[in-house]
């Protein structure tokens, strides 16, 4: 049995260390809310009082965290009181730039450590189906890929350091554009009469056919599963998308690479925070297409 520190117990992070600890490891959990370490206790985790606890005796540390600056704040913790040789699996969606210095000094103090943000959202962590997109050394990979393999159902080696939030950021920025075209085209078609369902059967076979409107079609009734038939309930919250569209823009400025469509939907959904609805899925931004919100 492993002993593994997960720290960062929301609601991804809460379903990706109860499989850990449903597959027979010993999951030291840590998170600064009492609610979130009540969940992770109920599922088996135990809760530690401090970040030091939880990783002086783990020979794995999964971290699933909220921003970089939070991140490169637990890794001055993890690092100065892991064991020598430790494994760090850092899942947070971050700056590129942030997991790269990480992994560096990760790499100084003889630790090893990649970055594998995820995608599948909240039910993918919980039915341990999510996509992990990994960056760094592959004798990291290859030593994080067990634990990985639990939690996940597709695990990616993107390359070096770094490479993981390439991929995810590059991914979602493809989403958020996929997603606002996709409201954009039944916008469109109900409003020259066309209903969403017959729209829905046609493009779905047709060319315009993409993810965004065969499994999580964001006009309510032909995806009976997609959040636009639960008031657009998330989900994978409209803020999160923003936040994942942000992450884009600023690596696409320090590459010098243009991404205009990229740049807009950012400004779209940014239009939802301002209007304080980005507590919706990010589909809803059907609604702001509609005018609706």
């Amino acid at each position: 049995m492993t002993t593994i520190a997960f720290i960062g117990l929301g609601n991804m992070g809460l379903g990706m260390a109860a499989n850990l600890v449903k597959a027979g490891h010993n999951v030291l959990a840590f998170d600064l809310s009492p609610s979130a370490q009540k969940a992770a206790k109920k599922s088996g985790c135990v809760i530690a009082v401090s970040i030091n606890e939880a990783v002086k005796d783990a020979s794995a540390v999964v971290m699933m965290l909220p921003s970089g600056d939070i991140v490169r704040k637990v890794c001055e913790d993890v690092f100065f009181s892991s064991v020598p040789g430790a494994l760090v699996i850092d899942c947070s969606t971050i700056d590129v730039e942030t997991a790269r210095d990480m992994i560096s000094k990760a790499k100084a103090q003889l630790i090893d450590m990649i970055d594998a943000p995820v995608s599948g959202g909240v039910g993918g962590a919980a039915a341990g189906t999510l996509t992990f997109m990994c960056g760094g050394t592959t004798e990291a990979f290859e030593r994080a890929r067990p634990l990985l393999d639990i939690m996940g159902k597709n695990v990616f080696h993107a390359g070096d350091a770094g490479n993981g939030q390439v991929a995810k950021i590059a991914n979602n920025m493809l989403l958020g554009i996929h997603m606002i075209g996709t409201c954009e085209a039944f916008n469109l078609a109900e409003k020259l009469g066309l209903d969403a369902q017959t729209f829905y059967d046609i493009s779905s076979t047709a060319s315009g056919q993409n993810w965004s409107m065969t499994s999580y079609c964001p006009a309510p009734g032909p995806v009976e599963s997609a959040p636009s038939n639960r008031d657009y309930k998330p989900g994978f919250a409209a803020a999160m998308m923003l936040k994942d569209l942000r992450l884009a823009q600023e690596a696409a400025q320090s590459a010098k690479a243009a991404t205009p469509l990229g740049a807009q939907a950012m400004a779209l959904y940014a239009l939802m925070e301002s209007a304080g609805e980005d507590g919706l899925d990010f589909s809803g931004v059907m609604k702001l297409i509609n005018g609706s919100l």
